[in-house]
């Protein structure tokens, strides 16, 4: 449907997934689609226009509107993890964002509100986390394929315990209001890594 809207609908649609997506981190999984209408300044003939499937549909389109925030903040270092300086910065903009966004960062609506409740958001949460430890596989790839790992380090297993640490300390952020574990299990992972370099001769 969205493909078929002029630019105001699109404009349209977008505001209403926003402002659901704003919704559902203040409120929780209990937000109703009359708060969301009154977040977007929106009829309810017009929240039915584009979603006129109901609440599970826009939930979806939140889901993968928070799924494709999840990666588009850690842009555009993410794409490009390709020496050691870059990971340094990686990692300092993943930390500062997850500590500026707090309770309000993406991951905890998609996973701990949308994700399970939702038909179709494990599909997208699924994707999303495929995408992501691609993105960090092929940064670790780059470092070997340039000499600066062994040529046979684990790449997609190291790339697999990144993302799992990143999501753990996510979750026990959310659950305590500090990044310490979020700090230790991206800097224990980045360590490894650069304890494993191949020496500079």
């Amino acid at each position: 449907m969205t493909a078929a809207l002029t630019a105001k609908g699109r404009a349209t649609r977008a505001r209403i997934v926003e402002s659901a997506a704003l919704v559902l981190r203040e409120v929780g999984p209990v937000a109703t689609l009359d708060d969301i209408r009154e977040r977007s300044g929106t009829s309810k003939s017009q929240l039915f226009h584009y979603f006129p499937e109901g609440k599970d549909q826009l939930l979806l389109a939140v889901a993968q509107y928070e799924a494709d925030r999840v990666l588009s903040d850690q842009q555009p270092y993410l794409s490009c993890l390709d020496t050691w300086k870059a990971w340094g910065l990686w990692r300092d903009a993943v930390v500062a964002r997850y500590e500026a966004q707090g309770d309000t960062c993406p991951l905890g609506t998609l996973f701990q509100q949308v994700g399970r409740s939702t038909p179709g958001a494990r599909a997208i949460v699924a994707e999303l986390l495929r995408s992501w430890q691609e993105h960090l596989a092929a940064g670790i790839r780059a470092l070997r394929d340039a000499g600066l790992l062994p040529a046979s380090y684990d790449v997609d297993g190291a790339a697999a315990s990144l993302l799992a640490g990143i999501q753990g300390g996510v979750s026990i952020m959310l659950a305590t209001g500090r990044a310490d574990h979020l700090k230790a299990a991206v800097d224990w992972s980045i360590t490894q890594m650069r304890e494993a370099a191949v020496p500079v001769r």
